[in-house]
């Protein structure tokens, strides 16, 4: 079942299978498979339902109840800051799985530098239960964290913390795209991104690389300066011809002075192709 899905989580629990199964084992084929949103997928293997979820999925919308074991295995894998999918096929609850969010080396880097940059208040919002989104956040710095979040969910929680102040919304799943609409900027990880996210962002990071994003806000802050600047020239230049022309400047010189503004803003915006990393300490508060 897993294996007919990108999902990074399906991803992993796919490729450790094959290692402890062995290449020679061929497992039969999944039909009928439904992703359940925010909450996992059902298939058809032999006849029977598969199903593959957390634990919430189990017990509600026609989706049978787990057994005590099964469910006590569940809280004790949480409790040490797992991730749990729980495995039933018909009748018989197979087992749960347990999987560990390993941040990038570079995560924890990336985002003290955000911090540097003048975001004060960053966050993790997630579908995973929030005992282990509190674990992770606390790893990485981050301020807060919200766990076991439905997509609607992240949807109210991004409206809720626009009333307090503009918000980036960064994320790379489907479960993520409508929260990413709602955001002020949505930003995409582009390489490990669904089809759903980069169509939803506003920003997409070409490059399965965190050092992008604190990247792209220095960017995108030294672009605004440069707009502003630009604004102020080409207005400014105005401003002076208009009086001038009026008092007996001739066309020729006011055409000059016009075009000429034109190639100092031209030449102004072409100095974002040569921004560098380094810029990205000066003026946070912008």
């Amino acid at each position: 079942v897993e294996s007919q899905s990108d999902h990074p989580l399906a991803t992993a629990i796919t490729r450790d299978a094959k290692k402890h199964l062995g290449s020679s084992q061929n497992p039969p084929n999944a039909l009928d498979i439904k992703s359940l949103t925010g909450r996992g997928v059902t298939a058809t293997i032999a006849g029977e339902t598969v199903w593959i979820g957390k634990l919430e999925m189990f017990g509600s919308d026609d989706v049978p109840a787990l057994d005590a074991a099964t469910i006590f295995a569940v809280e004790k894998l949480r409790e040490n800051g797992r991730t749990t999918m729980v495995v039933r096929h018909g009748q018989r609850d197979l087992g749960t799985i347990g999987l560990m969010d390993t941040p990038r080396p570079a995560a924890r880097r990336v985002i003290a530098r955000i911090h540097e940059l003048g975001v004060t208040r960053m966050m993790m919002i997630s579908g995973d239960n929030h005992r282990v989104a509190n674990a992770i956040a606390r790893d990485l710095g981050l301020d807060e964290a919200f766990g076991d979040l439905m997509p609607d969910d992240k949807v109210a929680k991004i409206r809720a913390l626009r009333e307090q102040g503009g918000v980036a919304m960064v994320g790379d799943g489907v479960n993520d795209a409508p929260a990413m609409a709602n955001a002020d900027v949505g930003i995409a990880m582009g390489a490990a991104g669904s089809d759903v996210a980069l169509e939803t962002a506003d920003v997409a990071l070409m490059a399965d690389n965190l050092d992008t994003l604190p990247f792209a806000v220095g960017l995108s802050r030294a672009t605004h300066r440069n707009i502003r600047q630009n604004l102020w020239v080409s207005l400014g230049v105005v401003a002076i011809l208009i009086p001038a022309t009026l008092f007996g400047l001739g066309i020729g010189p006011a055409i000059f002075l016009h075009e000429g503004s034109t190639l100092i803003v031209v030449a102004n915006a072409l100095r974002l192709l040569a921004y560098k990393d380094t810029e990205l300490s000066s003026r946070p508060g912008d």
